[in-house]
């Protein structure tokens, strides 16, 4: 049995899914006398919800889970490096990243089936900031298979500045304005694809809008020309006026 692949495609169903799935996968390496196989899917768990749709995310929208992990490596570097002041202002746009691609994923989850409650959300944004800041965390998250909600690593506070290292100046310059621009642009290109994603709702709702109101002209004017008919002939078993 292909076990890489049971496992990516394990890892793609909802959690509600997953524990039956795999279930039967080991049943299934247990009949073909595959003990490893079957000891190997055994082992696997069932991610939580958080998991699941920042797994969704890496999975539907490979592009930008490269851009994010890239990002993820130079702002780990820019916290090594950073003064407080500008670890600070690091750390706001990588909040306003964080927060659009948690929102991203919440919408990919609802799409799929799965809608999230806010304590959802929450966990989200703090998985994401787990792959921002644990190398660990970003691999697992890159693979699509986290199955918890790392431990919360805001600012990157788990991060430790390496001992005995005094970066240059122009070195950190440079890592801030790396992590600066990779942060300013990702954020501009979730907040457009946001912009994009709500023309086109309320483009829709005003199409079903206008549609609705033609159904409903279309059923007045039917019900005008019914009305039409029944008077004309009511008018034609009139009898003829005398006249004077």
């Amino acid at each position: 049995m292909d076990v890489e692949r049971i496992t990516q495609e394990l890892y793609g169903l909802r959690p509600a899914e997953f524990a039956a799935a795999r279930d039967a996968y080991v049943a299934e390496a247990r009949r073909r006398k595959e003990p490893e196989a079957a000891k190997a899917l055994a082992a696997l768990r069932r991610p939580v919800l958080a998991a699941w749709a920042a797994n969704l995310l890496a999975r539907e929208r490979p592009e930008e889970a490269e851009r994010f992990l890239a990002l993820g490596e130079t702002l780990r570097v820019a916290h090594r490096m950073l003064d407080g002041e500008r670890l600070r202002e690091a750390a706001r746009k990588q909040h306003q990243l964080v927060a659009a691609l948690a929102r991203t994923a919440a919408d990919l989850a609802a799409e799929a089936g799965q809608p999230v409650s806010g304590a959802v959300l929450a966990e989200l944004e703090q998985t994401l900031h787990g792959v921002l800041a644990h190398p660990d965390v970003a691999r697992e998250w890159a693979r699509g298979r986290l199955v918890k909600v790392p431990e919360a690593a805001v600012d990157f506070t788990a991060v430790a500045p390496d001992e005995g290292t005094v970066p240059a100046p122009g070195r950190t310059r440079e890592a801030r304005r790396t992590a600066e621009r990779a942060a300013e642009q990702e954020a501009a290109r979730q907040a457009a694809r946001r912009a994009a994603h709500e023309a086109r709702a309320a483009a829709t709702a005003r199409a079903e809008a206008a549609r609705a109101e033609v159904r409903r002209l279309e059923k007045a004017l039917a019900d005008a020309r019914q009305e039409a008919a029944r008077a004309t002939d009511d008018l034609a078993a009139l009898p003829e006026p005398e006249e004077d």
